[in-house]
């Protein structure tokens, strides 16, 4: 996949945030690495593995969500966004964008008072190891929501008055298509040069 450019302070901090974040599934897969171990070879199980995988793929899942809104790879269909006008696209950006807000604003109406009290009282997950999820984990929804909304408005202001960029399956596909084309005419002539030498 091609990334897309980085065009606003706010690409920048979202890019940023998901070069972190990208680290994380590897850390997950030591954490449950060293719990197969410590289970099955040395018959002592952890207690902390599986909350603490729970607690970072959670913050992988959210901020995975940013990411996706900061390259424009959230779902909308392409066909028909792309083979509308200008100002139709527009108005399809302007109404996602309002759709989104309203969503946020709503996610964050009705889930700040939970979040704030699990918060304030360190609320933990009732578990052996016992680690504070709940207390993390809801004021991040909120606060990633927050940023995803302002990475909206930074897309829509940013691509308003972008020229438009044609693409193809190509695009999609991380391959030299140049070079391999280079290669079969390399090839088709080192082969009609040895049919040469043959004769």
């Amino acid at each position: 996949m091609v990334e897309h450019e980085r065009k606003s302070w706010v690409d920048h901090f979202s890019w940023g945030l998901s070069r972190l974040t990208m680290v994380l599934p590897a850390i997950i897969v030591a954490v449950m690495f060293i719990e197969v171990v410590m289970r099955y070879v040395f018959a002592r199980p952890t207690l902390w593995a599986n909350e603490l995988s729970l607690w970072i793929a959670g913050a992988v899942y959210l901020l995975a969500g940013l990411y996706a809104m900061q390259q424009r790879s959230h779902i909308r269909i392409t066909l028909l966004y792309e083979l509308a006008p200008k100002w139709l696209r527009h108005v399809f950006d302007v109404v996602s964008t309002t759709m989104l807000l309203i969503f946020v604003f709503s996610v964050i109406w009705g889930g700040f008072g939970e979040a704030w009290a699990k918060l304030m009282r360190w609320e933990r997950f009732g578990t052996a190891w016992d680690p504070p999820l709940p207390a993390t984990i809801k004021p991040l929804i909120l606060l990633v929501l927050v940023v995803t909304a302002i990475q909206a408005i930074s897309n829509l202001i940013t691509d308003w008055n972008a020229e438009e960029v044609e693409h193809s399956i190509l695009d999609e596909v991380d391959i030299d298509v140049e070079a391999l084309k280079q290669s079969s005419v390399d090839l088709a002539e080192s082969t009609g040069n040895s049919r040469k030498n043959a004769d």
